[in-house]
């Protein structure tokens, strides 16, 4: 078997990024709702193009080359991480506070190597996860509130609630009519003062 060429290499490991952050739960939530703004899928494409930049070329003399002159350095999973979690939070407004940013990190890194040695299984099993999931809709699920003992907790707090059990109810006040304007026999209007 032939190995692939450095662009077929590329195109495929450019494609296992972009499937990558069309599978990740987190970004989906964030386009669905449009919270990147209405253009939020194209800042997607974006993303995925410009998680791909951070990695120098994959060509021959890249994977070979070991002279003080070689492309820059691959990044970690911990940078790929923190990337990410930038671009989310500028970009889309959401904070990711769970660790799955840190999964798409290694994914990421993992395909690189994979491609590096010509392996592309990852990439087309990410491929048929993408065409199962597509047109699916992330659902979001609140989880229970973590809130640190003690932080709102306080005397204070029951005191003041116990005072708004005393509050009485509202209720609606009632609609006035309004009334018709008098004209007199010239056919002018008589200007009455509201009432205060």
């Amino acid at each position: 078997m032939e190995a692939p060429s450095p662009a077929q290499t590329q195109t495929t490991f450019e494609r296992g990024i972009s499937l990558l952050l069309n599978l990740w739960p987190a970004l989906t939530l964030a386009v669905q709702n449009n919270w990147g703004g209405p253009d939020s899928s194209d800042k997607r494409d974006w993303f995925a193009g410009a998680v791909s930049e951070l990695f120098p070329p994959l060509t021959t003399s890249t994977s070979t080359s070991t002279s003080p002159s070689a492309p820059s350095e691959e990044p970690d999973a911990e940078y790929i991480e923190e990337f990410l979690l930038n671009v989310m939070l500028d970009e889309f407004e959401v904070n990711v506070d769970d660790d799955s940013a840190f999964e798409v990190a290694e994914s990421i890194i993992r395909i690189r190597k994979d491609c590096l040695k010509g392996k592309f299984d990852e990439v087309e099993q990410l491929g048929r996860r993408y065409t199962e999931k597509k047109g699916s809709k992330v659902v979001f699920a609140k989880g229970e509130d973590q809130e640190e003992e003690g932080e709102w907790d306080t005397d204070d707090d029951e005191e003041e609630d116990g005072d708004m059990e005393d509050a009485p109810a509202l209720v609606q006040a009632p609609r006035r009519e309004k009334q018709e304007p008098e004209v007199d026999e010239d056919g002018f209007q008589t200007v009455t003062r509201k009432k205060r």
